[in-house]
């Protein structure tokens, strides 16, 4: 009997949608020998120039101007689909990723899951015109529902949580089609490596209090200035600082290390993101969708910091409200937080209960399972 084919449609406009695809490809093929799943990333299959616009203005727009990136997600949610303007935007989409349905015929998928809004709508627009026959996904990677994940012809909807799912109903999508999944983690943070073994590997005592520091893939904002000043504060912790992609800045740290007597750990860009978290007690974090989810999975607190307005705004309030986080507003209130949080135990406990609560480590199983049930 031929294997059934699963296709994961991602975008990478931020390393979140391919993560979740990702987490979902493994997750599939750690549990079925008998799937063929392939990942793909739309912007591959699209022209030069709308990548451009797509990923590196967005990424240029949500480091540089994030005021007015809040402004066009508010502005976009509250746009009539219908409009002029949408409907532009729509043709734009469609006559620069022609060859993505040449992928996607080619693969003769049994089932699609989008990780991302721009390939649900593209391939709605198929499935109303009877183009495309096979049963589509969307799987939302944020705790917040924006209106261009919504799309007519859809088999179902993977929702971050219970509001989620409701805003969705809100939104005119079936109660049959809803199924609160969480937002797909990679396998290996179900596994929770041993916290010894992991802050030895890294030359850590694991027996004192550990912070997580992440700058996100490139390593953004001046981590070897923030990472001095939480060093000096006056609570004995050790720092593990994750510099991403950004040599500069992994190179400072490096250089700062030895000044602090095993006190900082530096290190680039790592795919063993899990082992970090293993032997941490808090994570300091921007408020992404998936990050947030991986420090869930593993039952950790967080103290937010500089969510891009819009999406991680969202992700934030959800965290506070739920109490497995704190929000930092600059290097002066996350160095408050910080000393505050490992001065008091217990406070730090209460959030690692409420973390390890809303954690779905199983979100990708459960998908994939959904799916080819369906299918």
């Amino acid at each position: 009997m031929s294997k059934k084919r699963i296709l994961l449609l991602s975008v990478s406009a931020g390393a979140g949608h391919r993560r979740a695809a990702e987490a979902i490809r493994v997750s599939a093929l750690q549990n079925n020998e008998d799937l063929d799943v392939c990942h793909l990333d739309v912007m591959n299959f699209v022209t030069a120039g709308f990548r451009k616009i797509y990923t590196d203005f967005y990424i240029k727009l949500v480091n540089k101007a994030p005021t007015l990136w809040g402004y066009l997600y508010q502005a976009t949610n509250e746009a009539q689909p219908d409009s002029t303007m949408e409907r532009l935007r729509r043709s734009v989409e469609r006559l620069n990723s022609r060859s993505l349905l040449g992928a996607i015929a080619d693969f003769a998928p049994d089932a699609i899951i989008c990780t991302h809004f721009l390939p649900a709508e593209i391939l709605s627009r198929l499935l109303l015109k009877e183009r495309l026959h096979c049963p589509v996904w969307v799987q939302v990677t944020d705790f917040d529902l924006h209106r261009m994940w919504i799309h007519e012809r859809m088999s179902g909807y993977f929702a971050a949580n219970d509001e989620i799912a409701q805003r969705m109903r809100l939104s005119g999508i079936a109660e049959h089609q809803i199924h609160v999944t969480g937002i797909p983690v990679m396998p290996a943070f179900t596994n929770h490596p041993l916290r010894e073994e992991c802050a030895t590997d890294i030359g850590l005592d694991p027996t004192k209090p550990t912070v997580l520091l992440m700058g996100g893939g490139a390593g953004l904002g001046g981590l070897d200035k923030v990472a001095g000043r939480l060093l000096a504060l006056k609570v004995d912790f050790q720092l593990i600082v994750l510099a991403g992609n950004n040599a500069p800045a992994l190179k400072a740290l490096q250089t700062m290390a030895p000044n602090f007597c095993g006190r900082l750990a530096a290190l680039g860009f790592t795919d063993k993101v899990e082992r970090l978290m293993a032997c941490s007690d808090l994570v300091i974090t921007k408020p992404g969708g998936l990050t947030t989810s991986e420090c869930l999975a593993m039952g950790l607190p967080m103290i937010v910091n500089s969510p891009i307005p819009g999406q991680e705004e969202r992700n934030a309030d959800y965290l506070l409200e739920q109490g497995a986080a704190l929000k930092a507003y600059d290097d002066l209130s996350l160095a408050y937080r910080l000393e505050f949080l490992l001065s008091h135990p217990e406070k730090l406990k209460a959030m690692r209960l409420a973390a390890s609560a809303l954690g779905k480590p199983y979100a990708a199983r459960d998908v994939i399972e959904l799916v080819l049930e369906s299918a």
